[in-house]
């Protein structure tokens, strides 16, 4: 019998069988003063489970549950934890740890923290155990990663949020999308529909830039103030200059990908800021694309815990709706959400529900 305490999940034993999985008991780390412990009630799907399980991002620690969308309730909350109640319903992302000491946490950039802690797959610095994720009946996180959920807003639709929706929302907020600020969103997906949902919220004027007119209609849906397609014949040309910033959500730079031609939509100093992150790509940029208007190129990991709130906050007043399809918890399930969102078939997130049917109540 192990020493540590242990909950039950549905794992994956390698990236060989990453469409495979088992129901597993496994050790969890030891409660901790400041430790909120979650018996899950659903999960979202992410992308990033995919990558994490097949080895696309490569090695990993094996057998794993994933899952990082979670929201459940509080069951337990150590002695010396503040920011969350007993009995509460909340959410935990893809982060359950930062050292909250050095300067990037100081400064509300604990996602950037060097010592933090993914909610799955990793290895807690003090025993060793791994991190096990939210396709599970349980999780132990440190409290300044565990978020009250709004009553406004249902479980099911709050998941997705926890990563897809926090990955969007934070570039848009540290990059000045409002009012008067002319913002474009690359692909509408998972991390895309949220792109729309939250700059459209937050007063900017909001572009969806697709390959194509096939998800245009749901791009209107969601608020979104125009459509540009990229295989459409000069599709950039009475835009150029004429966005302040870009938020990449795509998960394919494919052959043809010409990144010079979306960098030309920016204004003086406009910013092109990837969220997305294919298994295999590469951004090839050019000097020469960046000096005509003197763009900025970057990049963004989740958001602090500030902006969650911000986030749960704005989505509670506007009423804002992530675009989900609810799948029953079981490995047979997992198992053919996983195939189906590696085909890019779902509109636009999947959260896996049910819990008490899989893990009893």
């Amino acid at each position: 019998m192990s020493k540590y305490d242990q909950y039950e999940g549905f794992q994956v034993e390698s990236p060989e069988t990453w469409t495979e999985f088992h129901k597993n008991k496994f050790d969890v780390k030891p409660f901790g003063d400041h430790d909120v412990e979650i018996k899950i009630e659903c999960c979202g799907v992410c992308s990033s489970d995919i990558h994490t399980i097949n080895g696309g991002w490569g090695e990993q620690k094996f057998p794993l549950a994933v899952g990082h969308e979670i929201v459940g309730k509080a069951l337990r909350v150590g002695p010396k934890v503040t920011l969350v109640k007993e009995g509460e319903r909340v959410g935990l992302g893809a982060q359950c740890w930062s050292c909250l000491e050095c300067r990037q946490c100081k400064n509300d950039n604990e996602t950037y923290c060097t010592q933090q802690v993914d909610t799955y797959g990793q290895a807690w610095p003090d025993t060793g155990i791994v991190t096990q994720g939210g396709y599970s009946s349980h999780v132990r996180a440190h409290e300044h990663w565990v978020f009250p959920i709004p009553d406004a807003i249902p479980s099911h639709l709050a998941a997705p949020m926890l990563c897809a929706g926090i990955t969007s929302y934070s570039p848009l907020v540290r990059n000045g999308a409002g009012p008067g600020k002319k913002v474009g969103i690359v692909g509408l997906g998972g991390l895309g529909h949220f792109g729309v949902l939250f700059a459209k919220a937050l007063g900017a004027e909001t572009w969806v830039i697709s390959r194509s007119h096939s998800k245009e209609a749901d791009a209107r849906k969601m608020g979104a103030d125009g459509y540009l397609a990229s295989q459409d014949p000069d599709w950039n040309k009475e835009h150029a200059m004429t966005f302040d910033l870009i938020i990449s959500t795509a998960n394919n730079f494919g052959e043809g990908f010409d990144l010079g031609a979306y960098l030309a939509l920016l204004d003086v100093h406009g910013k092109w800021v990837s969220v997305g992150m294919p298994e295999e790509a590469t951004l090839n940029i050019r000097p020469q694309d960046l000096n005509p208007n003197g763009c900025l190129i970057g990049s963004s990991h989740l958001g602090s815990r500030k902006e969650m709130l911000d986030m749960y906050k704005l989505a509670a007043e506007k009423g804002i709706k992530s675009w989900v399809e609810t799948v029953p918890i079981s490995a047979e399930n997992l198992s053919a959400t996983m195939k189906r969102l590696r085909k890019n078939d779902v509109r636009y997130r999947f959260t896996m529900t049910d819990y008490d049917r899989a893990f009893g109540a």
